[in-house]
């Protein structure tokens, strides 16, 4: 992990700075600063460094409706072309193209009331589609937002997420999923203040006011209430490669009922998942995990203690991301 690394991020220092802003997106330098252990003007230098150079980025995602994963089989050489036009939705949380079958997959943000209409009407309107596998989401185990790589103490990622910080989920402060699909009016302020974020999810409070049309006050204490509703959620938006995890696959397990929740505990805990949900399907439970080589990825998918309950596991590759948490990948990768 200490190794160094080409291009904005140099070493380990850069890549726990990339860590803390995963904990908390919106945290200050100073906090960081306190967490790591650092001096305030290194962790400045080096993490504006990081969000100029737009490998790290900090969005806001506005939740509408309920998560649904969506599979495709695609025409020869149509793959691109139709993750694509998954990622430009904007119900689209993420879209990634595969090795194997099916060719690419997303999640999608869809009321349960909508359901019959994407997978009647819209899925099949996709060019270069040849099948569509519809994956309604019962539960998350982790999402984007949970995860980070392990390379901070539980003592760094307390001070993180100690009261000024944005824990996941809190039921004070941080991001929580919305409770149902019933869908609130959002006021004109609001919409706005959240389109801002979803620029610039570090937004000063005061930059937030003045486009919003609102105080400083009432920007932080409307954020505040957006993020405990379940409203918005505020994420570090990164390559795993820049943490020293280039290998990047989706896992389809199957395990028998009684262990699922098991084996989603220890999935939970795992430094490499980051992202896991049940899902419906003979396949009960879709990861997307980051390691650091296919050797590694090897024994996560045939030794790993999280495995003891499970009676298969489908191993794909992650080929190209072309959007990660609600953001359109600057250039996809080959």
């Amino acid at each position: 992990m200490n190794a160094q690394q080409p291009g904005p991020v140099a070493d380990s220092l850069d890549r726990r700075i990339i860590s803390a802003l995963q904990i908390d997106g919106r945290a200050s330098w100073h906090r960081i600063a306190a967490a790591l252990g650092e001096a305030e003007r290194t962790v400045v230098r080096r993490g504006t460094r990081l969000l100029d150079s737009g490998l790290v980025r900090i969005g806001a995602m506005t939740l509408h409706g309920r998560s649904t994963v969506v599979g495709v089989r695609c025409a020869p050489g149509q793959a691109r072309m139709v993750a694509s036009a998954l990622a430009r939705r904007p119900d689209c949380v993420f879209t990634h193209v595969l090795t194997g079958s099916p060719d690419c997959v997303a999640e999608l943000l869809c009321p349960r009331d909508r359901l019959a209409s994407l997978v009647m009407d819209e899925l099949p309107g996709l060019p270069g589609m040849l099948e569509t596998f519809t994956l309604p989401v019962l539960r998350h185990i982790r999402t984007i937002r949970e995860w980070h790589s392990g390379l901070l103490t539980d003592d760094e990622i307390a001070t993180l997420e100690g009261p000024s910080g944005a824990p996941a989920p809190s039921p004070t402060d941080g991001d929580v999923m919305p409770p149902a699909d019933v869908a609130h009016d959002l006021s004109r302020s609001d919409r706005l203040l959240l389109n801002a974020l979803a620029e610039d999810g570090r937004c000063t409070y005061e930059e937030l006011g003045r486009v919003a049309g609102v105080s400083e006050a009432t920007a932080r204490r409307r954020l505040g209430a957006l993020r405990r509703e379940g409203r918005v959620r505020i994420r570090a938006v990164i390559e795993p490669a820049l943490l020293g995890l280039p290998v990047e696959a989706m896992l389809r397990v199957r395990t028998a009922p009684a262990g699922a929740e098991a084996v989603a505990a220890a999935l939970a805990d795992n430094v490499h998942v980051r992202y896991a949900s049940f899902v419906t399907g003979e396949r009960q439970i879709l990861v997307l995990a980051a390691l650091s080589s296919e050797s590694a990825l090897y024994d996560f998918v045939t030794s790993a203690p999280w495995l003891r309950d499970v009676a298969s596991v489908d191993v794909s590759l992650v080929l190209s991301s072309l959007k990660r948490g609600g953001m359109l990948a600057r250039r996809p990768r080959d």
